[in-house]
C-alpha cells in the first residue's frame, strides 16, 4: 500500500489531569485548537508524553476519543495513537477502537517485559497487531531507552517488508544516524521516517526527514518551525543557533527531574495539564519557582505556543 508520508511537526500532547490524578479531557478542545494555529500537522497520543504506560485501557479509549472528536473533521490534521506494546490483546482492542473513532494511523513499540528475542519475532508482534487493522497506516515506536528493545530498525523494515501490507513507517526515537539514513533509503524510500529527538532535529534534516514527533512541539512550535525554515533556505549558521536554544531549553528537563518538566513548560505557556503520575517524580513548589526563573534567562516567550 502506498500511505502519504507526513511532512512538518506532529506534537506529542501530553495528557490533561487533574490535581487528582485523573484525567481532564475538557482541555483537548483548547489543546487541540492551539496546536492547530501555530503550525502543528498532527498529535501522537497516549506515547511516552502522553504517560500511555500509566493510563488503564479505558482511559486510553477516552483519551483517544476525545482527540478524535476534535480532529476527525480535519483532514490536515493527522491523529497518531500509540497502542501499547506489552500486552498484544489489549493493543489490538484498542487499534479497533481508534480506527471506529476516526484516527488517520496506530503506532505500536516492542513489548517491554517479555522483550522480543529477535528482529523476527519483533516483526511477528507488530503483524499481529497491524493485521487486526489492516486499513489504517501502522507505525512502529523505536525508542530503545524506554523499552530496552535496540535492534536496528534496518533490520526491521527488512522483516516486515512484504510481510505487513500497511505498515507505513517508524518513529524513531534514537541516536543512530547510521540506522536511520539506511532506513531512509531502504527500498527507494519506501517507508516513512518520522524524528523523535528534538534536541537532535538538524542532523536529522541534513539525512532527508520531512516530518518529526516530538513533545518541546507543544510549547515551543515556533522555534522548530523556524529552525526547518532555515535549514530549507541553507542559512546552516543559524539553523545551528536554533538548535542549541532546542538544547538549552531541554537541557532543563535534566535539571528539573525529566519527563515531568514538559508538563512544567505548558504551565508556563498557560495550559496547564496537571501533573505526571506516580513512579515520575514531579518537582516542588520551591523548584517551580527556580525553574520559571531558569525558563526566564532562556529567553524564548517569542517562540511559546500561542
Amino acid at each position: 500500500m502506498n500511505w502519504k508520508k507526513i511532512s512538518g511537526l506532529i506534537a506529542a500532547p501530553f495528557t490533561p489531569m487533574r490535581t487528582d490524578g485523573s484525567l481532564h479531557l475538557s482541555m483537548v478542545p483548547e489543546y487541540y485548537r492551539r496546536l492547530k494555529q501555530n503550525g502543528i500537522a498532527g498529535a501522537f497520543i497516549i506515547g511516552s508524553t502522553g504517560e500511555g504506560v500509566s493510563l488503564s485501557l479505558d482511559e486510553k479509549k477516552q483519551v483517544i476519543a476525545a482527540w478524535a472528536d476534535c480532529t476527525h473533521e480535519d483532514p490536515d490534521f493527522t491523529l497518531i495513537p500509540l497502542l501499547g506494546g506489552t500486552c498484544l490483546t489489549d493493543c489490538i482492542e484498542l487499534a479497533l477502537f481508534a480506527r471506529e473513532a476516526g484516527a488517520d494511523a496506530v503506532s505500536f513499540t516492542a513489548p517491554f517485559y517479555f522483550k522480543p528475542a529477535s528482529v523476527q519475532q519483533l516483526a511477528e508482534c507488530c503483524q499481529h497487531v497491524a493485521g487486526a487493522v489492516p486499513d489504517l497506516p501502522f507505525y512502529y515506536y523505536h525508542i530503545p531507552v524506554l523499552n530496552g528493545v535496540g535492534f536496528p530498525v534496518y533490520d526491521l523494515l527488512q522483516a516486515v517488508d512484504g510481510l505487513i501490507p500497511n505498515f507505513a513507517g517508524i518513529k524513531y526515537t534514537h541516536e543512530d544516524f547510521m540506522d536511520f539514513l539506511s532506513c531512509i533509503h531502504y527500498q527507494n524510500g519506501k517507508y516513512d521516517m518520522l524524528w523523535g529527538r528534538d534536541e537532535n532535529m538538524l542532523p536529522a534534516l541534513a539525512l532527508g526527514t520531512r516530518g518529526a514527533v516530538g513533545s518541546t512541539y507543544n510549547y515551543v512550535p515556533a522555534l522548530y518551525h523556524e529552525l526547518m525554515a532555515a535549514f530549507d533556505a541553507g542559512d546552516l549558521p543559524k539553523a545551528a543557533r536554533l538548535q542549541q536554544v532546542s538544547i538549552d531549553l531541554i537541557r532543563l528537563l535534566g535539571k528539573y527531574g525529566g519527563i515531568s518538566v514538559g508538563k512544567a513548560y505548558m504551565k508556563v505557556v498557560g495550559l496547564d495539564c496537571g501533573e505526571f503520575r506516580l513512579p515520575v517524580k514531579n518537582m516542588d513548589a520551591i523548584q517551580w519557582e527556580q525553574f520559571k526563573e531558569d525558563v526566564r534567562k532562556l529567553r524564548i516567550e517569542r517562540y511559546f505556543l500561542t
